[in-house]
């Protein structure tokens, strides 16, 4: 169980970084924390829809991924009697 929940433990890590950076790289869709740090620099820089669309898809599976790892972490932790 201790080499699962290693393994568990270093794959929420990596995806909670991807998903963060993923998420960081969506387009603003304006009068949030994107235009205030420069969203008129990123308005020359949009993506094709194409683009946009997969990096949409993957943010959601990496976010359906991030959330089955917690909560497979949450269960592990739970029945094996450690807090």
């Amino acid at each position: 169980m201790d080499i699962l929940k290693i393994v568990l433990q270093v794959l929420l890590g990596i995806t909670s970084l991807l998903l963060t950076l993923l998420i960081l790289l969506h387009k603003g869709k304006g009068g949030g924390l994107s235009d205030m740090f420069g969203g008129g620099m990123t308005s020359s820089l949009n993506s094709s829809g194409v683009a946009q669309k997969n990096l949409n898809r993957f943010t959601v599976v990496l976010g359906i991924c991030w959330a089955a790892v917690i909560v497979a972490l949450g269960l592990i932790l739970r029945f094996s009697g450690e807090s």
